[in-house]
């Protein structure tokens, strides 16, 4: 076993009076001798305590015996029909895997998973009928986290409830060629719009983004923008799942910020996808320590009611003991067996606990259920958790996996990849499950089983029904409706568009005062939500804290270090900020949650998460691509960003591929602006796209890059092409002097190197360069995409011409693109630039020096701009050659102490 239940604090204890301890000890065996073993509990517990409060240093338990943590005589009385649930819950299961089955006929065969939900149906379909309400229920609803292979028992519920038809059930992962439309493989928002809330199927982010989710509906009740105290969030996952790092590493902030309104329930059945999760070990116990060590309720169902009076006789402990030390990969052989086989090597290895078997048949043996299958021992661990209070819960439920599938599925380590059944099987599965279809039915057609549905009168289609009538409507069910609230006016933006004047500032500060003018707008402002994870001094956010405040549920109950500064560090109940600490996987759950409140809420939270740009998609990709999928709007900020710009942090920090990561996302704008002015137009793009209610496609993330490095920012020119910063290219500053022309394209951090190559040649070698601010290379490259494709697809029609192509249709000479990233950024757009293109990228690893020695190591600074530039002007014949080398020499390009592209300085 891997939990350690020993004294830590020391390696053998040495009892200084064993005749005392002796006399203790066997106190409290008469005390349970003649009271039970609760009372024995009782007292115990009351000793733990005590040991505290006496400061006596006896370290915690972890671990409890291998068994249900509420006793029989505590479990509540079962409010419902019992057998009315378990016969429609026997036609899910029979539905959810012929679901399945059906996926594999020929022709078809697009896989799919029928065990875990074989495993979990119990649990699912006691929130359903008693605990799970509706977005109707007065309370607002619950959040349900749905375990992503356990969707085929989710649409067969929804089958029953009439929500989807038979011919959606057999476009089961046939989302675009089945007629009519299929089913999404898992629960996917983006592809079933007005169904799935919450993706799950990356193992472990459907945990951490419920602790989130928790969170925020905390978050929205204290700020007071909506009353969500009376929601719960349920979140099912695998015990395999719990290996996932994301699964358990922000248990503490549940713990911390007692999130009462959060439930895990852990689906036990012992195995992950190849084999057992702890073979040797315990799971349950390992994840009891975990938990409760982390400061969680902790809630094991494990036995079902057939064990109850077994272990009321087992006086010795006998059969607690095998319990016990029973590991995982016995108890999952068990079941793959029989009833004999379980008497004779699980019983039989201690005589005591055989003896209380002795009046039991093979088959009566065989039938002693795991408590996650009992209909009862569920329903009282939910009400349990559904009524805690100061803690979040989890309930760790022993299952078998594949169960009620016959001996080819039940336990087994292929289990997970078994898609169809065999016509033996179906039978079995039929007759184990009660589901009146003929033996000449089954053999008709082996491929195509049929689902069973009665009449939509059956008295139990009607209680079923019934019971979501009470609790709200059904779920899951996604909305998309939200309080409306006025943008901000125009004026709002003019920070961005004055310019600096001679102060230098970064990219980074100006998108932070623009920020701070955003959140002091009186009805749009309290939106906003910034999420930081422990970074906010270094982008200049720390004069945010005494105003918009850090949000801490218990407020600040201790004398800060800076209280008498005027930029003190404020925690508060209130409080806007969502500050995660030193942790990007958590800030991205948050952002995640803020950012599809106006769906799971109905209201309107602009996330606005600040980042490293190197810890953004290159780290949390997955997590990203989930936001895209629960169909996120908010604003990505990668700060610091660029190869070069973040001088000295080094090769970890250094980014110079993050544009690239975020064009793979298709829920993802990326602009890589250079000066405030634009940050202003896309900032207010991003809010009227989100919130406008006129986009086609809302439901996006604008990733704007921002830098760490002063400049001067100019004002606004008069006459700037808005749509041109918006969609992607505009010309920045014309050369109108006489000469060779040239084009120069940069974005970002480099438009200033183009500036700086655009005066080197004119005033050295005569050529006369236009400069073009780049502002989003992936949204030029996604509108030519859409060109080409249009034009494959419509021959007979006008041809379309890709935005930047028309953009520089009539721009003469050669092209050259620089920016602070690698050759692919400015690659990304090749196929359309009319004319001859050459780039300049900081490929490789970044490292620790001055701006201007990086730059001139990578090539990307202004002289190394002039020297592409006449390369490509002597390749077109219209400069000689000879030029390329002067320029080398003249700027010692192979120099790096040589570089003088760039300043010194500046945090943000």
């Amino acid at each position: 076993m891997t939990v350690n239940d020993q004294d830590p604090y020391s390696v053998s204890n040495y009892d200084a009076d064993p005749q005392e301890t002796a006399e203790w000890n066997e106190s409290l065996d008469g005390v349970v001798a003649s009271q039970g073993h609760e009372r024995g509990r009782d007292i115990m517990l009351s000793l733990l305590r005590r040991s505290k409060e006496l400061h006596l240093g006896v370290p915690m338990v972890p671990t409890t015996d291998y068994l249900n943590t509420i006793a029989p005589e505590n479990e509540p009385a079962f409010p419902g029909d019992e057998e009315t649930e378990r016969r429609y819950r026997a036609w899910i299961r029979w539905n959810a895997a012929m679901l399945v089955h059906r996926a594999q006929r020929p022709g078809i065969g697009v896989g799919g998973h029928i065990s875990s939900y074989a495993s979990s149906s119990s649990l699912y379909e006691v929130g359903f009928n008693h605990f799970f309400r509706g977005q109707d229920h007065p309370g607002g609803g619950d959040q349900i986290f749905v375990q992503g292979h356990a969707s085929p028992g989710v649409y067969a519920r929804a089958f029953l409830e009439g929500r989807l038809n038979e011919s959606q059930l057999d476009g089961f992962r046939q989302e675009k060629s089945h007629a009519g439309g299929g089913l999404s493989s898992y629960p996917h928002p983006r592809l079933m719009p007005d169904f799935w809330q919450f993706p799950t199927v990356s193992m472990g982010l459907g945990p951490i983004n419920a602790i989130y989710q928790a969170q925020l509906n905390r978050y929205l009740t204290n700020r007071g923008i909506k009353d969500a105290s009376d929601q719960q969030v349920w979140a099912f996952l695998g015990d395999g799942e719990m290996d996932e790092v994301e699964s358990r590493g922000q248990l503490q902030v549940a713990a911390n910020e007692g999130l009462d309104n959060l439930n895990f329930v852990i689906n036990c059945n012992l195995q992950r996808l190849d084999g057992p999760v702890r073979g040797n070990g315990k799971i349950i116990q390992e994840l009891e320590s975990f938990f409760r060590g982390a400061g969680w309720n902790v809630i094991k169902v494990i036995w079902g009611r057939e064990w109850d009076s077994l272990l009321a006789n087992d006086h010795d402990g006998a059969l607690r003991t095998l319990m016990n030390v029973t590991p995982d990969g016995d108890f999952q052989t068990y079941k793959t067996e029989d009833g004999a086989f379980v008497r004779e090597n699980f019983f039989a290895r201690d005589p005591r606990a055989l003896k209380l078997v002795e009046h039991m048949s093979d088959d009566d043996v065989w039938k002693l259920k795991r408590g996650g299958h009992d209909y009862n021992k569920v329903y009282a661990a939910f009400k349990a958790a559904s009524e805690h209070k100061g803690q979040p819960t989890v309930i760790l439920a022993h299952t078998i996996k594949g169960y009620g599938l016959g001996k080819h599925f039940e336990g087994r380590n292929a289990t997970h990849q078994m898609k169809k059944m065999k016509l033996d099987d179906l039978k079995l599965m039929r007759d184990f499950l009660k589901i009146p279809i003929t033996d000449a039915v089954l053999e008709e057609n082996p491929y195509m089983p049929p689902y069973y549905k009665p009449e939509d009168n059956d008295p139990r289609l009607q209680y079923m029904h019934e019971r979501r009538r009470e609790l709200g409507g059904y779920v899951p069910e996604r909305r998309s409706k939200y309080t409306e609230i006025a943008l901000p006016e125009k004026k709002t933006y003019d920070i961005a568009a004055k310019g600096s004047g001679v102060q230098e500032v970064a990219t980074t500060m100006g998108f932070v005062r623009l920020l701070k003018d955003l959140i002091r707008d009186k009805e749009f402002g309290p939106r906003l939500v910034p999420i930081i994870p422990d970074e906010a001094r270094t982008f200049g956010m720390d004069t945010f804290f005494p105003n918009a405040k850090i949000y801490n549920p218990n407020g600040q109950h201790y004398m800060s270090v800076d209280r008498d500064l005027l930029l003190a560090y404020k925690e508060d109940p209130t409080g806007t900020i969502i500050h995660v600490g030193i942790n990007e996987a958590g800030a991205l759950a948050a952002f995640t949650a803020v950012g599809s409140s106006y769906s799971t809420q109905g209201e309107i939270l602009i996330p606005i998460y600040v980042f490293y740009s190197m810890f953004g998609f290159q780290r949390t990709g997955d997590a990203l691509w989930l936001a895209g999928d629960q169909m996120v709007r908010g604003f990505v900020i990668g700060a610091t960003a660029g190869r070069t710009t973040l001088t000295g942090e080094g090769l970890q920090h250094a980014d110079g591929h993050s544009p690239i990561l975020a064009a793979t996302n298709p829920a993802v704008v990326t602009y890589d602006p250079a000066y405030t002015y634009e940050i202003g137009h896309i900032m207010r793009d991003g809010l009227q796209r989100m919130y406008g209610g006129t986009h086609p496609d809302p439901n996006v993330m604008y990733y704007i890059t921002v830098y760490n490095e002063p400049i001067q920012q100019p004002a606004e020119p008069e006459n700037l092409d808005v749509d041109g910063v918006l969609r992607g290219i505009y010309k920045l500053q014309e050369n109108d002097m006489p000469g060779v022309k040239s084009q120069i394209l940069a974005s970002g951090v480099a438009v200033p190197w183009a500036l700086e190559a655009q005066k080197l040649l004119a005033e050295d070698w005569g050529v006369s360069a236009d400069v073009w601010s780049v502002t989003s290379w992936g949204e030029l490259r996604r509108d030519g995409i859409a060109a080409d494709h249009f034009n494959m697809m419509n021959p007979e029609a006008p041809a379309q011409v890709p935005y930047v192509t028309e953009k520089l249709s009539g721009a003469e000479g050669p092209f050259v693109a620089v920016t602070d990233y690698n050759h692919m950024v400015p690659d990304l757009i090749r196929p359309y630039i009319p004319g001859d293109y050459a780039t300049l990228g900081a490929d490789g690893f970044g490292f620790s020096d001055t701006r201007a020695a990086a730059r001139r190591f990578f090539t990307i600074d202004g002289p190394s701009v002039v020297v592409r530039t006449l390369e490509q002007l002597a390749k077109q014949g219209k400069v000689d050659r000879g030029l390329v080398r002067q320029a080398i020499e003249k700027y010692r390009l192979y120099d790096v102490t040589a570089g003088t592209t760039g300043s010194a300085g500046g945090e943000s």
